[in-house]
C-alpha cells in the first residue's frame, strides 16, 4: 500500500483540496483507495458524503480523534492531516508514509509559516536520508502577481521546489460541492486546472 501524507501546520493552506484530488486520481486508476481524515473538521469526510455513486468510489477513514488501522487490501492512501500538527504528530505520520506533500499559499504569513514546517520535516530521520519525497505545491496561485512568482525562489533556496502550481479558481469549491474534483470534472476549461496537477500526480506516481 502506498501512503500520501498531506499537511502543513498553517490552516486554510488547502490540505483538503490537495488530498481529495490526489484520492480521487487514485480511485480513477481503479484502485482501492481510501481517505484518512485526521481533522477535527472532517472536511474530506464530509467531501465524500457528497460524493456521487457515479464517481470511482473512496473510502473515508475517521482518524480526527486517533490514527486506526487502514482497512485490508487498501491501494492506496491519503491522508489530509491536521493544521495544529505537534512533533510527535509528524514522525508518527511520516512513518507510515512515503511521500510527504506540502501545499503553501503565495504570501509572507504562509512562507514563513511553511518554511517552519519544512525544517521540522528535515530533522525527522527519514527525511533526512532521503527515505521520504517531500513535495511542495503552490496553492491558489494568481499568475503574474509578484507572490506568486516569489515562491520558487523561497522553497527552492531551502532545498524544496515546488512541484507544482495550481491557480486560484472558483472551479474548486464548485466541484467541492458536488463531492468532485477538476479531475473528474467535464469541459475544456476544467481540463485546463487538471493538467496542472500532472507534475504532482506524475510525482507520486514514480515515488
Amino acid at each position: 500500500m502506498r501512503t500520501v501524507l498531506v499537511g502543513n501546520i498553517k490552516g486554510g493552506c488547502g490540505k483538503t483540496t490537495l488530498a481529495t484530488h490526489i484520492a480521487a486520481a487514485f480511485a480513477g486508476q481503479g484502485l482501492a483507495t481510501a481517505i484518512g481524515d485526521c481533522d477535527r473538521q472532517r472536511s474530506s469526510l464530509n467531501w465524500l458524503r457528497r460524493r456521487p455513486d457515479t464517481l470511482p468510489p473512496i473510502a473515508g477513514l475517521d482518524w480526527s480523534k486517533d490514527v486506526g488501522e487502514p482497512p485490508k487490501r487498501l491501494e492506496r492512501l491519503v491522508i489530509d492531516a491536521p493544521a495544529a500538527m505537534h512533533h510527535k504528530d509528524v514522525e508518527d505520520l511520516i512513518a507510515i508514509s512515503e511521500i510527504v506533500v506540502v501545499p503553501v499559499l503565495p504570501g509572507a504569513f504562509d512562507e514563513d509559516a511553511t518554511a517552519h514546517f519544512l525544517q521540522r520535516l528535515a530533522k525527522v530521520k527519514a527525511v533526512r536520508k532521503n527515505k521520504r519525497v517531500v513535495a511542495v505545491v503552490g496553492n491558489r496561485l494568481r499568475p503574474g502577481t509578484r507572490a506568486s512568482d516569489h515562491l520558487d525562489g523561497f522553497f527552492g533556496g531551502l532545498g524544496f521546489p515546488v512541484v507544482a502550481r495550481l491557480r486560484d479558481s472558483q472551479i474548486y469549491p464548485n466541484v467541492a460541492a458536488q463531492g468532485a474534483t477538476v479531475l473528474e470534472s467535464g469541459g475544456s476549461r476544467a481540463r485546463t486546472y487538471a493538467d496542472e496537477w500532472l507534475p504532482l500526480l506524475e510525482l507520486i506516481d514514480r515515488a
